[in-house]
């Protein structure tokens, strides 16, 4: 349909940019009143759309924090199911709810949804404002349900460097490992909003840094879907996907 997508293969959705932490190492920088949040029904169509003309290998909800709002996780997951993605996961800090009834209801549709694949951000940063009761409590419902869990923490300039910071997430980390629970190789921070406000130290200022999530514009093989619709130069809620695939020029 369009050659800057010949190598898509993915789709990522924003589900809020509302979240339950207020870390300093957050990218998006001091928090506001985030009131969008994806519409999974609006959504599940465009998914389907999207399958039936490229091969998606995988499908990724996040935010923010995704699950404020799990119903419409639900829906986004179930869509992908149903159209025969392989790979959908999700990254989230495990902290939506306080009550231990709600958090193993959550757990049971997120499975029912079709998700197999949680990334659980764990590390210092989130520790500073997120009860780890709840983050435990959470990791092991979605184990239960035969979700595949690994912990996804974020390392402050590089996963090998020995500052303080990373020093307690490696702490922290423990908690669960000693638990079965596996460690992806996580992300590494970069110098953007609190960041770069807060851990400014710790980055080199004759380093351009370059940011890891950046696509090339003419080579699209990932399109997220921000809450409140917009996705390359549309708006889903607007407009057919496939319609604005056809129109896009390969500039952002």
């Amino acid at each position: 349909m369009n050659e800057y997508f010949k190598n898509l293969n993915r789709i990522e959705f924003v589900v809020t940019m509302a979240c339950t932490g207020r870390c300093k190492h957050c990218s998006q920088g001091e928090p506001r009143a985030f009131r969008d949040h994806i519409k999974g029904d609006c959504v599940s169509k465009a998914i389907r759309d999207i399958c039936s003309n490229y091969q998606i290998q995988s499908l990724m909800t996040f935010g923010g924090e995704p699950l404020l709002y799990p119903e419409e996780v639900c829906k986004i997951h179930a869509a992908a199911t149903e159209a025969g993605i392989p790979q959908r996961e999700m990254i989230t800090n495990g902290f939506f709810s306080k009550s231990k009834e709600r958090i193993k209801e959550v757990a049971h549709m997120l499975a029912e949804s079709g998700l197999n694949y949680i990334m659980l951000s764990v590390d210092a940063f989130h520790e500073e404002t997120i009860p780890l009761e709840f983050v435990r409590f959470f990791a092991d419902c979605a184990k239960d349900e035969g979700i595949l869990i690994k912990l996804h923490p974020a390392w402050l300039v590089s996963n090998e460097d020995d500052n303080l910071y990373n020093k307690r997430t490696r702490e922290i980390l423990l908690n669960f490992t000693e638990k079965g629970f596996a460690v992806s190789s996580g992300n590494v921070i970069w110098p953007e909003g609190n960041a770069k406000k807060y851990l400014s130290e710790y980055f080199d200022e004759n380093i351009e840094y370059v940011n890891p999530y950046s696509d090339d514009p003419r080579d699209v093989w990932s399109l997220c879907f921000k809450p409140n619709g917009d996705v390359l130069n549309g708006n889903i809620y607007k407009n057919c996907i496939l319609d604005i695939i056809k129109s896009y020029s390969g500039e952002v």
